[in-house]
């Protein structure tokens, strides 16, 4: 199976196989039936890219039920810190983060279950990133968590001075004083 389990549930890493040769690569950044057989079976009805450059930071967003999202995250140029909380209340895991390193030569994905605040900081001059949601943005449901926050005390592997942040990313809540619906 291309999905390896972190010790957060329902989050995984997907590795997908790529051929190459000499023409370049080819390979499946997305089957259903691949999916629902290690037991995603998120419907995604959307999907968003973004372009930045080194140092942005943007994060962490998430969205409250009924448009709570699960997401399918890549990087397709440069490369990306990405960073999930778990916010699931209920979960043995509530308040633990996950980072991994996505990039464009690695082709690593991450599945992000509904429930989660996800981020992410550019490491590379610029990067392409892009993602696939289950549910449909809703500005009313919108929710975020200081990217900063000492409880959670992200490493973002960069000199968080020189962070290029949104003027709504700045003043973030803090994690449990994050909206919760």
């Amino acid at each position: 199976m291309p999905f390896i389990d972190t010790d957060i549930e329902g989050l995984k890493v997907f590795e997908p196989k790529v051929w190459g040769d000499e023409r370049g690569y080819f390979y499946e950044s997305y089957n259903y039936n691949t999916f629902k057989s290690a037991g995603i079976d998120a419907q995604f009805v959307q999907d968003n890219q973004a372009r930045s450059v080194f140092g942005v930071l943007r994060g962490l967003h998430y969205q409250v039920p009924p448009f709570a999202q699960a997401k399918l995250v890549r990087v397709i140029e440069g490369e990306v810190l990405d960073v999930v909380v778990d916010i699931r209340e209920d979960s043995p895991t509530y308040g633990k983060t996950y980072s991994i390193l996505l990039s464009a030569e690695n082709k690593k994905q991450l599945f992000v279950p509904r429930g989660f605040a996800h981020g992410y900081v550019v490491l590379s001059e610029t990067a392409e990133f892009f993602y696939k949601c289950d549910n449909f943005y809703s500005k009313e449901s919108e929710g975020s968590i200081l990217y900063n926050d000492p409880t959670l005390n992200i490493d973002w592997k960069i000199n968080l001075d020189e962070a290029i942040l949104s003027e709504k990313d700045k003043i973030n809540s803090l994690f449990g004083e994050h909206r919760k619906s």
